[in-house]
């Protein structure tokens, strides 16, 4: 199993240079990030690291707004007098497509683990997680209920990274070799994947 213990960084986790719609908010109302996870050992949120996340109120209660949540993608990050305070630019706009790690989990029993998708599709629904299941990196998994059993809010699809389409694009006569890796099961997989993210549809995660 791949564990990045950092989120995702580098020149190409952006796949797509629009659509753009960038909203500004408190690192606070965040997650997973930091100690607002069921961990509480994720990545801090730094300038320079690109996670997807949630925004808003990560609690699971009768009536509660957590499945409904936005999601987006970190785009920068301007450090306040305290953590909490720090203002995050998130882009929360349907069709943008990022490099991101997810985790092949599709249902928990027990909060653990238990059942794994060994092959991928391009099209197939990842979710903001915050799951201690998860490494320290890692935001988004193919699972609609936590390991605590409430409800995670849908962040997009898989989708082609700009090399994988066939022939075509970035760098010639590509392959589609993401889509053809076959991922194993127990402990899972935390495969590096293109995702197409959505707002859009945030209503099909109501319970």
């Amino acid at each position: 199993m791949t564990m990045p213990d950092t989120f995702q960084d580098g020149s190409d986790w952006q796949q797509s240079s629009e659509p753009m719609t960038v909203v500004q908010v408190h690192e606070a109302d965040i997650w997973p990030v930091h100690d607002n996870s069921i961990s509480g050992t994720k990545d801090e949120i730094e300038d320079g690291l690109h996670p997807v996340i949630a925004i808003g109120d990560r609690a699971d209660a009768e009536g509660s707004p957590r499945p409904m949540n936005l999601t987006g993608v970190v785009v920068s990050c301007l450090e306040g007098l305290v953590e909490a305070e720090d203002l995050v630019q998130v882009n929360i706009a349907d069709g943008t497509i990022v490099r991101q790690y997810v985790f092949n989990v599709l249902t928990y029993f027990q909060a653990v683990p238990d059942i794994w998708e060994l092959a991928p599709v391009v099209g197939q629904p990842v979710y903001v997680d915050d799951s201690a299941a998860l490494s320290a990196g890692v935001t988004l998994s193919m699972s609609p209920l936590n390991s605590a059993d409430a409800p995670n809010p849908l962040a997009g699809y898989l989708w082609y990274c700009q090399d994988e389409y066939a022939d075509n694009t970035v760098g010639g006569p590509n392959i589609n070799p993401t889509f053809d890796t076959a991922l194993a099961d127990d402990p899972g997989v935390e495969q590096e994947y293109c995702v197409l993210l959505v707002n859009a549809a945030r209503e099909l995660t109501a319970r």
